[in-house]
């Protein structure tokens, strides 16, 4: 009998806590939103599995600071703590993003970076009312840029410690844009406005597209250092995808390499939400600065196009709404722009094309964002 006691003491079982139950409903209401709402899939149900592997006891796979050896805490170590997951990601996201929006309509890239608003507020917020040090402040911030490989990669440099909760706060409103953002967007604009119907962009060159990623990409390093690691790998991707001789390569990078690292980067990201770390009342603290930050860019974005309009000629004003896009979940938010207006007009009013415009700029934007508190902060 003492035998058979010996064993059940050595099974997870008799380790199991109240704590660790509580983050398996947040790992499978992860995977729920993921697998019934569609919400953010690709990197929910990893994150979501990684929390529950996390705390199951005596399973020695959880991950983050100080903590032993063990498969995910490999994963972190050489993949996210030396920062190399993210940028790579990015890398991938350059060769799935069309720049051709913007620079049709190069005046989107202000409302790109006007929707950076909210990271800033955010990180005030989190400094003078939330309690938190500027290092974390910062870290929370960038969840405003709606851009979770930025929010993972700066969080890694200024405050581990609130990787789980930053990750999953970014990742859960970008998947949350289409009930955020119409709100907001009906809110701070008239029924005129959203009539507002733009123009067909003029075409852009070949030679435009190649030159792009090159230039603005030293450009912004320049004068963000800091950023490089994630702007630099966006160019690239990007040149590789509109250099139009690298096939192989954009097919690797917009394929099967961005999708390995998404794994490796959710479930280990997911790995580091641990019971002991993660249900902290500065978790819900993040939670609720996240959704500030959010719809502050959003809201920086829409009065910004409006600020535009009082210095445009009647035949050139633009739709508000499409600043709303500025925030980097690409394509998404420029779809719940088109979506919005395109609702409110009947479908008369269809801006998908040039609510990209400030969308693809918003992903330059949370990054050079992000360089700018390494800079600071670093």
């Amino acid at each position: 009998m003492e035998s058979i006691v010996d064993l059940l003491r050595s099974t997870g079982f008799a380790h199991l806590g109240v704590g660790n139950i509580i983050m398996f409903l947040v790992g499978g209401i992860l995977i729920f939103l993921a697998i019934t709402r569609g919400f953010e899939p690709l990197l929910l149900i990893p994150i979501g599995f990684g929390a529950i592997l996390a705390n199951l006891p005596l399973g020695n796979m959880s991950a983050g600071m100080n903590v032993g050896e063990g498969l995910l805490q490999f994963v972190y170590e050489k993949g996210i703590k030396t920062e190399f997951l993210p940028p790579v990601i990015f890398m991938g996201v350059g060769v799935l993003t069309d720049f051709r929006p913007l620079l049709s309509r190069p005046y989107t890239f202000l409302l790109g970076a006007a929707a950076q608003l909210g990271i800033f507020l955010a990180a005030l917020g989190a400094f003078y009312l939330g309690g938190f040090t500027l290092r974390e402040a910062a870290s929370i911030g960038i969840i405003g840029g709606a851009d979770g490989p930025t929010s993972i990669f700066l969080t890694m440099k200024l405050a581990p410690h609130l990787l789980g909760a930053v990750a999953v706060s970014a990742y859960s409103y970008m998947s949350l844009v289409p009930i955020i953002q119409p709100p907001i967007m009906r809110m701070l604009t008239s029924k005129k406005e959203r009539l507002i119907a733009m123009p067909q962009a003029k075409p852009v060159s070949k030679t435009a597209v190649i030159l792009f990623p090159i230039i603005t990409g030293m450009i912004a390093i320049l004068g963000v250092p800091s950023s490089a690691p994630l702007v630099g790998m966006l160019m690239f991707g990007n040149l590789i995808r509109e250099s139009g001789v690298t096939e192989r390569l954009r097919k690797t990078a917009g394929g099967p390499m961005i999708d390995i690292v998404t794994i490796f980067l959710g479930i280990a990201v997911g790995a580091t939400m641990a019971a002991d770390s993660f249900l902290k009342v500065e978790t819900l603290k993040i939670l609720l600065l996240g959704a500030i930050a959010f719809s502050f860019s959003t809201f920086g974005g829409v009065i910004f196009a409006k600020l535009l309009n009082l210095f445009l000629p009647a035949a050139k004003k633009i739709n508000p709404c499409i600043g709303a896009a500025g925030v980097s979940a690409v394509p998404m938010a420029a779809r719940v722009v088109q979506r919005f207006v395109s609702e409110e007009s009947g479908g008369k009013v269809n801006p998908l094309m040039a609510a990209m415009g400030p969308n693809v700029a918003g992903v330059i934007g949370s990054a050079v964002a992000a360089g700018v508190f390494l800079m600071i902060l670093g």
